[in-house]
């Protein structure tokens, strides 16, 4: 065995491709799962696959997928992120406000708004977390509520209604390019740059560390408390996309927008491979989870399934996602402990 063979750096590299490969398997097989599912359904019902269903799914997944991305980046870094229901639904009022009070306001510009509202309660999270050192389930679960009741009172009871929007925005709404929605294309804008930036870029790499371990992290050198700002900013940034995305493809927005989307999008993330525990998975597989959970709602109708069926589905989706986590987790850990041992 060669002196290089020995590094340290060379054995920790190898060690990191050996991840690598373990969780890319898995996005593989998450894959995997939606093709046989869509061959399935199309086999049961050839309409399945017809033009406008595909883009009804993609239509359908898109918001999902911003969600889970941000949601991601949260999960890797060891924390979670439940407010982001009800940042889409501030975000969404929002934008049917700001056009009421200024009907010609550019739509580029819109988006800078509700993605900079997101932001700032993104911040509002993050600092809390990282400056109090109080659990981010705790704090999200009380924001959740916070920003939901900011949301509540703002409306008062009103409802926006399609007719109060601009018409090129709600074209944007159903808008196709190439056969593909608008909207999908912001989702992969945001999923290419995101997952770019976490595999790439030293702060996102940070992430992994920071997830995987804390303690070992913090004396490291990693600025642990900057980097969940820095994550939960992120989060809230995409929910406050996807709220102004919301109004475009709905029209119609009230207070109610966005309920109950926090555990979906925490269910897309664990499903497309995050760990639950940190440190691993990545935002591609979060998309994908996206996908999955939203053609599987719209598959089981079709194969005859009960409805009340769907939500057991998921669930055991979830169980086996975190079940399999555990065993790739261990397996991984095996191997470099094997590696070690050999050297």
């Amino acid at each position: 065995m060669t002196v290089t063979q020995n590094r340290p750096g060379v054995q920790a590299e190898r060690g990191t491709r050996l991840v690598r490969r373990t969780f890319a398997v898995r996005e593989l097989g998450i894959l995997l799962a939606l093709v046989v599912l869509v061959a399935a359904t199309t086999i049961a019902n050839p309409r399945f696959l017809s033009a406008q269903n595909v883009k009804d799914l993609l239509l359908g997944s898109t918001i999902l997928a911003i969600l889970a991305v941000g949601q991601a980046v949260v999960v890797i870094t060891r924390n979670v992120d439940l407010s982001v229901g009800s940042i889409l639904g501030l975000s969404a009022f929002a934008t049917g406000s700001v056009f009421l009070a200024a009907p010609g306001l550019p739509i580029p510009v819109m988006l800078v708004i509700g993605t900079a509202l997101g932001a700032v309660l993104g911040a509002v999270n993050g600092g809390l977390i990282a400056a109090a050192r109080v659990p981010a389930l705790v704090v999200t679960l009380g924001t959740l509520y916070v920003f939901r009741g900011l949301d509540y009172m703002w409306a008062t009871g009103r409802q926006i209604n399609a007719a109060d929007m601009p018409a090129g925005f709600l074209k944007m709404g159903t808008a196709t390019v190439l056969g593909v929605p608008v909207l999908a294309l912001f989702a992969v804008v945001v999923l290419v740059v995101v997952g770019y930036y976490t595999a790439n870029y030293r702060s996102g790499r940070e992430l992994y560390a920071l997830g995987s371990d804390p303690a070992a992290a913090r004396l490291s050198g990693i600025p642990t408390g900057r980097r969940i700002l820095y994550a939960f900013v992120t989060s809230g940034a995409l929910a406050g996309l996807a709220g102004v995305l919301y109004s475009a493809r709905f029209g119609t927005v009230d207070a109610n927008a966005g309920q109950g989307m926090e555990l979906n999008v925490v269910a897309a993330v664990v499903v497309g491979g995050v760990a639950i525990f940190g440190g691993s998975g990545s935002v591609y597989g979060a998309a994908l989870g996206a996908v999955l959970l939203t053609t599987i709602r719209a598959a089981l109708p079709v194969l005859g399934i009960n409805v009340f069926w769907q939500d057991a589905a998921v669930g055991a989706l979830i169980l086996a996602a975190i079940g399999l986590d555990r065993a790739l987790s261990a397996r991984v850990g095996r191997s470099l402990r094997e590696r070690k041992a050999h050297v």
